[in-house]
């Protein structure tokens, strides 16, 4: 049987599968699944727990082991296997079905993998366990599922978010959500009842991923002294230099990325649609992709791994000057950067 994530819940509140199988490529959700799945099961007195981790050179003899024994210190155990890679192997694959054939009565068999392919979805191993217990595929929440996402998570927080502020904290958390959920859970704390934007811009205008951000947008926007009055701000906090690095060096690597696409004829509006730019980025993101050609984009990238060797002590130099002048050339101050070192 296969079920939803927000259809988990209601199922897990009467009789317990023997086995479940949660898969997918969602941290958060996968986590979440997997959390629910154990507290109905530790609810219903599977008070043991045995984890095993499939990695190179597992012995799925374990497991057979486990089937096999019987537990030590309750009645009912939960046996928990992690499988990262959604590969077992042609042994694993036999294991698992063999399980699913004959699932031992005290024993609840939990499964958390990685992202099932579309074979794998067909294979044997994977049909036995949907069989014999309950599957939950877990899929990304898109761009435009993301706004809906976060308005019944802060529902479910007793915070009543107007329009705005759903897609405020949707832009600034850009489709990552365990930040998402974090935020929430902070906004929970702070605010009681409705929520509009000044709430969210207030609650997280001091997280320094934020602000990483902000730097970004700022440069982009071609607002130079606001991009360093930012980048100090962040140095001044304790931010780690590597963190305004990765910040930097991905919208540089998206837009090196996107000006090939602009050069080979594409749109410049289809573009920021294929690359999931937000309606609210485009602005500063189009201008930014006008204002350099592709190799000057591939400069910058360059530069950015340049910057990555001073910060790990491979290269000579002070890693937040190199950040104001990389920041500078990404809002179109061309200050004469200094020579490259020799690798």
């Amino acid at each position: 049987m296969q079920l939803r994530p927000d259809q988990l819940a209601e199922h897990l509140g009467g009789a317990l599968a023997p086995l479940y199988f949660i898969h997918g490529d969602e941290p958060l959700l996968v986590q979440e699944a997997a959390d629910a799945v154990r507290h109905a099961a530790r609810k219903a007195g599977h008070a043991e727990r045995e984890v095993y981790t499939v990695e190179p050179g597992f012995d799925w003899a374990r497991l057979d082991e486990a089937a096999a024994s019987l537990s030590l210190f309750a009645e009912r155990r939960i046996l928990e296997l992690r499988m990262p890679g959604a590969k077992p192997g042609d042994v694993g694959a036999r294991t698992l079905r063999a399980w699913a054939e004959r699932p031992p009565e005290d024993t609840l068999l939990l499964i958390v993998s990685g992202k099932l392919d579309a074979g794998q979805r067909k294979s044997k191993w994977v049909q036995a366990l949907e069989g014999a217990g309950v599957s939950v595929p877990v899929w990304p929440v898109g761009m435009r599922e993301l706004p809906g996402w976060i308005r019944q998570r802060m529902q479910a927080r007793g915070l009543k978010p107007t329009p705005g502020a759903v897609q405020l904290l949707a832009e600034r958390v850009e489709g990552n959500l365990l930040a998402a959920a974090q935020e929430i859970d902070k906004l929970a704390l702070l605010v009681a009842g409705e929520v509009d934007e000044a709430a969210v811009a207030a609650a997280v205008a001091d997280s320094a991923r934020y602000d990483v951000f902000g730097l970004v947008d700022s440069a982009l926007a071609g607002e130079a002294a606001r991009a360093l009055r930012m980048l100090e701000g962040l140095r001044g906090e304790g931010v780690e230099p590597v963190l305004v690095l990765w910040a930097l060096a991905r919208e540089i690597r998206n837009l090196a990325g996107m000006a090939e696409a602009v050069a080979g004829g594409e749109a410049p509006a289809a573009v920021l649609r294929r690359f999931r730019v937000w309606q609210s980025r485009q602005g500063p993101v189009g201008a930014a992709l006008k204002r350099f050609r592709p190799r000057a984009w591939q400069a910058l990238l360059a530069r950015c791994a340049l910057i990555d060797r001073v910060i790990k002590g491979q290269a000579p130099g002070n890693p937040w000057d190199e950040l104001v002048q990389l920041s500078l050339a990404l809002a179109g101050r061309r200050l004469g950067l200094p020579p490259r070192p020799a690798a």
